[in-house]
């Protein structure tokens, strides 16, 4: 193990690991990113391994960071001051290591939604700490295959890795993909999220079933929402209009989980 004290932010090091922090771009060419956390780090080593580089700020380390790299005591460290850490990692209450590691592949790398029985498709979600809270909830119901459209937030960047907490180490998860034609390919029932759709609870989900959620703020495009088989709402107490994506997702998946237990 090699351990570097860098200071400078003219140091290429910081450099290249800044661009991997905060753009999708640079991650996707190198196929590498940044994980922050002590949980996340141990959910990516148990599944894949050892990272290429464990990053640290100067300072005291909480115990579990401390543990954690007497583990990968055999990586490449690199200590910053702490600002210069504070610029690498996506939250203001970090545990204090962060880990460069190669973005790994999950499953095929053609989608088969002809074989899928419980997919999640997501049309252009813009929030990272969302798409990162619905893949973590999708693994929690047992779906078999996540599809994101080419809108979607990169589900490689540190927030929705943080906001997935692993998730996205255990689940197919297919990028760059056309909604509506994996929506059409679907071989089985796929329910559209909307405002004014049947009730969620009124549908028999024990069938193969693709969930499909829309935009945060303006929901599925039309061309989704007529592309499948059922238009559903959760019904709301109230004056409340809807939830937000990522409760609207987790109601619905776990409807589906519940009604294949009965």
């Amino acid at each position: 193990m090699s351990f570097k004290h860098i200071v400078s932010r003219d140091n290429p090091i910081f450099k290249h690991l800044k661009k991997l922090s905060e753009n999708a771009r640079e991650r996707r060419a190198e196929g590498k990113t940044l994980l922050d956390g002590v949980h996340l780090i141990e959910a990516y080593v148990q599944a894949f391994g050892e990272p290429e580089l464990v990053i640290i700020p100067e300072g005291k380390s909480s115990l579990e960071a401390t543990q954690l790299m007497q583990q990968l005591e055999h990586v490449n460290t690199i200590m910053f001051p702490t600002l210069m850490f504070a610029e690498l990692t996506p939250v203001a209450s970090s545990t204090g290591i962060l880990a460069l590691v190669a973005i790994p592949k999950i499953g095929p790398q053609i989608a088969p939604p002809n074989e899928v029985k419980f997919a999640l498709m997501l049309e252009d979600i813009q929030d990272p700490g969302n798409l990162g809270s619905m893949l973590r909830t999708a693994l929690g119901a047992g779906v078999d295959a996540v599809y994101l459209s080419k809108g979607c937030t990169d589900v490689w960047s540190p927030k929705a890795l943080r906001g997935g907490q692993g998730a996205q180490f255990n689940l197919p998860i297919f990028e760059g993909m056309n909604i509506v034609e994996a929506m059409q390919n679907f071989a089985g029932n796929t329910y559209a999220t909307t405002l004014d759709g049947e009730s969620l609870y009124a549908q028999d989900l024990s069938k193969p079933t693709a969930f499909v959620i829309g935009n945060e703020g303006a929901g599925l495009s039309a061309t989704a929402l007529q592309a499948a088989s059922h238009q559903i709402s959760i019904p709301m107490h109230q004056n409340l209009e809807s939830l937000n994506a990522a409760a609207a997702t987790a109601v619905c998946l776990f409807e589906r989980a519940r009604q294949m237990v009965r």
